[in-house]
């Protein structure tokens, strides 16, 4: 596999820092492309890889090409733009890393074959550390035969992955796990807000909840930003405002409702209205402690 030539197109902290720890692996990247051309230049000049002018260069002097950027639409431009990755794209795999609608997969696969290209996704549950230390958590879907050819790269950027079925099937599991993730952390944001409002140790009340039915993943994560107010972006309010719609559009699918999903939709939406989109989404305890920006006591 690391014969094989490998470009990234979007190269915000995730796609970046994937890329470099793909060097660090011995893997050579071949080209990146960025609508941020400083992002751009700066990391092909540190990882000697060519700063590609058009998403069609980028095709051009790759074997595999990774996209990490932010939604469908971004997803419709890359591929069917007037510039688009597609162009002489005959045996070229493309791997999909965002937190996208399935359909979008689905689709990509289709007109993937259409022109002798073959596309995978690779959801991530992780952040920006694991991406650079290889230690993401992979689920893979679309075709096993192509996850097995090229599972031993993937393995060399995961702690663990899953092939979980065709295509959409695995955007579907990383919707499923934001929505959740996204409902835990507005509940621990809640209780802990409430708890500060009664006038508990917040300290305690946290340890409390770790040894209790309240513990999760989350209060590990998020409590000690909930509580310093420190809400730098790992997974901002708008991502979990986004992955939290995708999920509800699915049980829309199929005739559920989801009230705790759509309430916690709503949370992250009120902080992008209230200008705190770009906060992590431990950023929503701003809205449930006592005196916070968005709280009726600011």
């Amino acid at each position: 596999m690391k014969d094989k030539k490998i470009g990234f197109v979007g190269l915000g902290r995730m796609g970046a820092n994937m890329a470099r720890h793909l060097r660090d692996c011995g893997y050579t990247i071949s080209g990146v492309f960025d609508i941020d051309e400083e992002l751009k230049e700066g990391l092909a000049s540190e990882l000697g890889a060519t700063v590609c002018a058009s998403l069609a260069a980028v095709t051009a002097c790759s074997d595999i090409v990774f996209t990490v950027v932010t939604n469908d639409a971004a997803m419709d431009t890359i591929f069917f733009g007037d510039d688009n990755l597609f162009t002489d794209a005959n045996d070229t795999l493309f791997i999909n890393c965002a937190t996208l609608s399935p359909d979008i997969h689905r689709k990509l696969e289709t007109e993937a074959a259409k022109v002798g290209a073959e596309s995978l996704e690779a959801c991530m549950a992780s952040s920006i550390p694991q991406a650079r230390n290889g230690g993401l958590y992979l689920m893979i879907g679309g075709s096993q035969s192509t996850f097995n050819a090229i599972k031993p790269m993937l393995e060399d950027m995961s702690k663990d992955l899953s092939f979980v079925g065709d295509a959409g099937k695995a955007a579907e599991v990383k919707a499923l796990v934001n929505m959740v993730m996204n409902i835990n952390t507005a509940a621990l944001a809640e209780g802990l807000g409430l708890g500060e409002a009664i006038g508990l140790d917040l300290e305690m009340l946290c340890k409390v909840f770790s040894q209790t039915g309240a513990n999760s993943r989350v209060l590990e994560t998020d409590a000690e930003d909930m509580l310093s107010r420190d809400h730098e972006c790992y997974f901002s309010a708008e991502h979990a405002a986004k992955d939290s719609g995708i999920a509800l559009d699915i049980a829309a699918k199929h005739g559920l409702e989801m009230p705790l999903a759509a309430t916690t939709l709503a949370q992250y939406q009120r902080m992008i209205d209230l200008g705190l989109g770009e906060y992590d989404k431990s950023g929503v305890a701003e809205l449930t402690f006592p005196g916070r920006k968005g709280t009726s006591q600011a």
